[in-house]
């Protein structure tokens, strides 16, 4: 068992990131980094082995980031939220022109993008421009291309309609697009 607790104590540091970054606040990334190793534990048993250790507890975790962001939404938005939302889509609003046409269609270095991923200063760049999204934008984002989850699985869980899902998604791509743009590809990799 003690072999059990020191492998489950080297991947805290990544699931305590993966929640920060889906749930945007350090006590409930706490939480839930906590709650899952928790559940590994009482749940040792339920580890056949089949896939790594680290994929098994991200798969708990999951979970349990999800019941957090179920539990907000059933929360009222604050109003800061509600107006850092307002500004967001004022932000979109000025990438097109009055016909809906892309206003700036010519995005600087998108053409080579395998180069930024293996670059650690884009990720954190990356993390810096999703915190800034809304945060519903921000986790239906996450939980479709980080954790893979299907449409109805994240409306589900943000109470959305696919509708809105949608939105939600095209907000967020549209929002890193943007940010991304900006502080990485135009050459010169920096954060405000």
């Amino acid at each position: 068992m003690a072999d059990f607790l020191i492998e489950l104590q080297q991947h805290r540091d990544y699931l305590y990131r993966y929640a920060l970054l889906q749930l945007r606040d350090p006590d409930q990334a706490e939480d839930v980094t906590q709650e899952t190793l928790l559940a590994a534990v009482e749940q040792k048993s339920g580890f056949a082995g089949k896939s790594s250790l680290k994929t098994w507890l991200t798969g708990i975790l999951k979970f349990k980031i999800i019941d957090v962001i179920r539990a907000r939404s059933r929360e009222p938005l604050a109003s800061e939220e509600q107006q850092l939302a307002q500004e967001g889509l004022g932000e979109l609003e000025t990438l097109f022109d009055e016909r809906g046409h892309w206003a700036t269609p010519n995005v600087s270095d998108w053409s080579k993008p395998e180069h930024a991923l293996s670059n650690s200063q884009f990720w954190q760049l990356f993390e810096w421009c999703q915190q800034r999204l809304p945060v519903k934008t921000a986790q239906a984002f996450m939980m479709r291309e980080v954790m893979g989850l299907e449409i109805a699985e994240i409306c589900k869980a943000l109470e959305v309609t696919a509708t809105n899902c949608s939105v939600l998604l095209y907000r967020a791509r549209m929002g890193l697009r943007t940010c991304l743009n900006e502080k990485w590809f135009d050459g010169e990799a920096r954060t405000a």
